[in-house]
């Protein structure tokens, strides 16, 4: 044994390092497993979602297509549905336009105003947009319908992240 001894001040500066180091420890290890968890993720799963929609019943007059998909919200999972409305170009492309209206976010249809039924009509309060998701200039949408990235596989038409109109 050690003849040294331990002064009361170094015992207290040596306790109060040794609880300062824990509670230093115990505030950071939550950070660092933030910052490293999302690496650590195991991934695999794509961000397209499959729709029961065929491409070959597509045409040009926009069609609701409505898909589900699993959304996991911290340790929560629940079952979502989402909505879009899906047509061809006359090129063939295939065009996937969200419903929910830049005004206020209330729900577009295809052909809901009798005067237009060529358009985009929100009921809460007389918005329109064009078939291509652009807001006709002097109705209260400041921009245009949110747009689906698509891809085809097997057929069957799979819609991705919504983007705005512009980089879609």
């Amino acid at each position: 044994m050690s003849k040294r001894n331990v002064s009361r001040r170094q015992f207290l500066n040596y306790t109060l390092t040794g609880v300062g180091g824990f509670m230093a420890a115990g505030m950071l290890m939550p950070m660092v497993r933030f910052a490293v968890d999302p690496v650590l993720a195991g991934g695999g799963e794509s961000d397209f979602v499959a729709t029961k929609q065929k491409i070959k019943d597509l045409s040009t007059e926009p069609t609701r297509v409505d898909f589900s998909f699993t959304q996991t919200d911290g340790w929560y999972e629940s079952e979502v549905t989402n909505t879009a409305w899906v047509y061809k170009t006359k090129d063939g492309k295939i065009v996937a336009l969200s419903p929910i209206c830049k005004h206020l976010g209330c729900t577009v249809d295809w052909g809901g105003d009798k005067e237009h039924p060529d358009q985009f009509f929100c009921p809460c309060h007389y918005g329109r947009y064009t078939k291509d998701g652009v807001n006709v200039k002097g109705t209260p949408p400041i921009s245009p319908l949110d747009v689906f990235t698509t891809k085809e596989k097997d057929g069957i038409l799979y819609l991705g992240q919504r983007k705005p109109h512009g980089e879609a």
